[in-house]
């Protein structure tokens, strides 16, 4: 699969995705191929600001994504949106509509729109995306926007990928507050309480009070207190004060040093999960390891054996 570097570089959305399809590809030749078109790119890398978008189902991702992605764009922006699909455990099979749910910044000239299939990935980060992330700084795009499957293991996740984290909340969402696991909202940079439209806009202040009232407590006296903003992704209502904050505080992120440091975290990262994941291939591509494996997983669910002792075992013969 060849792909050319020359239109890649030069922002070409068709070659964008062939490169991507490449490094999600399970296909041995086109990995090796893949490896080599990302050696290739890294040095046009890492000039995007990276910002991921979580939230529970129904809370108006892709709606807040659109208006966002749209009021990038207009501003002369050039954004890339990768939107993780989940992957059905049963079928393989994934929804990938996102490009149907963001219609309009689909068919904008300066935005690009990938869904990926997440294929089991536990946080529902699909384990491609930071390639696919690359590709599209080295495309030229300036701005990634990570939209994660919903609330849980993938805010940790994307928190290794980007810059800044941005959590969207329902109005009402009060009493929701006690059971959301402090880390999580330590992990937002920004929380934004969604659909402040309609009937909801008093709802909504009140909720973006009892949040900005936790934060406060959660502070003390030696951190930043996180912002809690409103908007209507709906009626496109501060949009535009939601990207003002965001991209003020990734500048003064940028001018101090701290945005440098979290990536030299997030390359550390990177690195810790491809040593995962070459393990994990070798593991089972060594048949005789495999056979073992299948054999004592058999025992485990018979209790013939207990899973510490098969793990050990099993271990013991694919590193001697």
């Amino acid at each position: 699969m060849t792909i050319d570097l020359k239109k890649l570089k030069s922002g070409d959305r068709r070659t964008l995705a062939k490169a991507i399809t490449l490094v999600e590809s399970q296909n041995t030749e086109h990995q090796k191929e893949a490896q080599a078109l990302i050696k290739s790119i890294l040095p046009s890398t890492g000039n995007s600001f990276r910002i991921g978008i979580s939230g529970s189902p129904g809370v108006g991702k892709s709606t807040f994504i659109e208006a966002l992605g749209k009021e990038l764009t207009e501003s002369g922006k050039k954004v890339a949106v990768l939107a993780v699909d989940p992957t059905s455990p049963i079928s393989g099979g994934s929804i990938l509509g996102d490009k149907t749910r963001m219609e309009e910044l689909s068919q904008d000239k300066n935005a690009f729109i990938r869904p990926s299939p997440s294929s089991g990935s536990l946080g529902g980060i699909a384990f491609k995306t930071r390639e696919a992330l690359l590709l599209c700084e080295a495309a030229g795009f300036e701005i990634i926007l990570i939209e994660t499957v919903g609330v849980g293991q993938s805010e940790f996740e994307v928190a290794d990928l980007v810059d800044y984290f941005t959590l969207l909340m329902l109005p009402g969402g009060g009493d929701e507050l006690q059971g959301i696991k402090k880390g999580i909202l330590e992990l937002a940079d920004v929380v934004v309480v969604n659909k402040a439209d309609r009937n909801n806009k008093e709802n909504a202040e009140n909720t973006k009070q009892d949040y900005q009232n936790a934060f406060n407590l959660m502070a003390g006296h030696d951190k930043d207190v996180i912002q809690v903003m409103t908007c209507s992704a709906l009626e496109k209502q501060n949009i535009k004060e939601v990207y003002s904050h965001v991209f003020k505080q990734l500048e003064e992120k940028n001018k101090d040093g701290s945005l440098s440091v979290r990536r030299q975290d997030q390359n550390k990262s990177w690195f810790k999960r491809l040593v995962d994941e070459l393990l994990k291939k070798s593991f089972f591509q060594d048949p005789t390891t495999l056979k073992l494996y299948e054999e004592l997983l058999t025992k485990v669910a018979e209790n013939k054996m207990n899973p510490l002792e098969a793990a050990t075992n099993v271990m013991k013969k694919f590193l001697p």
